[in-house]
């Protein structure tokens, strides 16, 4: 539910838990509620590990079903992207822990801000890998970011 509702152009939790009902009525199973109370809560336990193994197998499942004549090389060399982007996150005392607020918010006011950086295939536009870490301080730009401050959010190659 939580891959559908990240490709799914609305992205909301009713959407998600809607198209699941969907699915149980057409296959022939009983409605549960379509509250969205506990997809949330369940949302909230995944694993930040397990989201990026997820976006890290999609990609390359994606890339190695893509058409062969989509498999065009530029001089023998797969081309890749690197993006980059922050995000807030929930004001937690375990996000605050891991991911700060940047100096320039007061104390105990704002969320904490988190770098994300993707790898994405030219070709197919897969997410072929992706990091992300403290918004500020060293090692936080997109390219401290790609290098990998730390053997458990270093990116592997591609």
């Amino acid at each position: 539910m939580f891959m559908m509702q990240a490709f799914n152009e609305d992205g909301s939790c009713q959407k998600a838990v809607n198209g699941w009902a969907v699915r149980r009525v057409a296959e022939g199973l009983n409605l549960r509620s379509i509250d969205t109370g506990a997809y949330c809560k369940a949302r909230q336990r995944l694993r930040i590990e397990m989201v990026t193994a997820l976006t890290r197998q999609s990609g390359q499942l994606l890339n190695t079903r893509a058409r062969a004549c989509w498999r065009w090389r530029w001089r023998g060399r797969r081309v890749k992207l690197v993006d980059g982007t922050g995000i807030s996150m929930p004001d937690t005392p375990e996000n605050q822990t891991c991911y700060p607020q940047p100096s320039s918010q007061a104390p105990s006011v704002g969320f904490p801000l988190v770098g994300l950086i993707g790898v994405l295939c030219m070709l197919t536009g897969a997410v072929l890998d992706a990091a992300l870490g403290p918004h500020s301080g060293k090692g936080s730009s997109e390219l401290g970011l790609l290098r990998g401050p730390a053997p458990s959010s270093r990116l592997r190659p591609v």
